[in-house]
């Protein structure tokens, strides 16, 4: 269910209760008047763009099936997404290359990738929850398994998720025989095998230690 602020103030305080909405409500009641959730997805992987997504909803904006990427079903995911933006007051999302990922290391570009959705959807009286990042020069809440505890976090994984994933299936199509399409770049016992069978294609990312370790033995093959 779909609900704005007038609805939920009938619905039995449920607008307070709301788990979801907790951080939100807390940092409106203290007079910001944009709330804006961070998160990215491709952290992990050992190929393909970081992605980072940030959301604004509309005050009060409320759907109990926004929620962490990670516990929906791919279907759901696609569904929600489109929610997502056909209801936000703002979003962004912010793609960084492999080339950032590995002279930055992931950590950082996560954070500059975040910072730069901040500086995008900049508005007066805006505060930032993200998902256990620290932010420079903003007014922020880094919240462990935020992507769990804040719908506005759980929006921007979704974004996020489902925009790395597209990006990855094309990616299968370009450069096939990797599995693209199913592990989405993470380090997987397929994905490694593939690697080494085929050695590494030009969105692996260099810094990762097992594309490191069989660039240093095709190296060595070299001499």
């Amino acid at each position: 269910m779909i609900y704005f602020p007038d609805q939920l103030e009938t619905l039995h305080g449920n607008y307070q209760m709301c788990k979801l909405l907790e951080y939100e409500n807390k940092y409106y009641k203290q007079g910001y008047k944009y709330i804006i959730g961070l998160d990215e997805a491709g952290r992990g992987p050992m190929a393909g763009e970081l992605v980072v997504a940030g959301v604004i909803f509309p005050k009060g904006f409320y759907d109990e099936r926004i929620y962490d990427s990670k516990q929906l079903s791919k279907k759901k995911r696609e569904q929600m997404y489109d929610i997502i933006i056909e209801n936000a007051l703002a979003y962004h999302i912010e793609i960084i290359s492999v080339e950032d990922v590995d002279r930055l290391n992931v950590y950082s570009a996560s954070q500059k990738g975040m910072e730069k959705c901040v500086e995008v959807l900049k508005r007066e009286k805006l505060f930032a929850l993200t998902d256990a990042m620290p932010l420079h020069d903003i007014e922020h809440l880094a919240i462990i398994k935020g992507d769990a505890l804040s719908m506005s976090i759980g929006a921007a994984s979704i974004l996020a998720k489902v925009t790395r994933d597209r990006l990855m299936e094309e990616y299968a199509l370009q450069y096939p025989g990797y599995g693209f399409e199913k592990h989405k770049g993470y380090v997987t016992k397929a994905h490694k095998e593939a690697l080494q069978r085929l050695g590494p294609c030009p969105i692996h990312r260099k810094s990762f230690k097992p594309v490191q370790m069989v660039l240093q033995e095709q190296m060595s093959l070299d001499i």
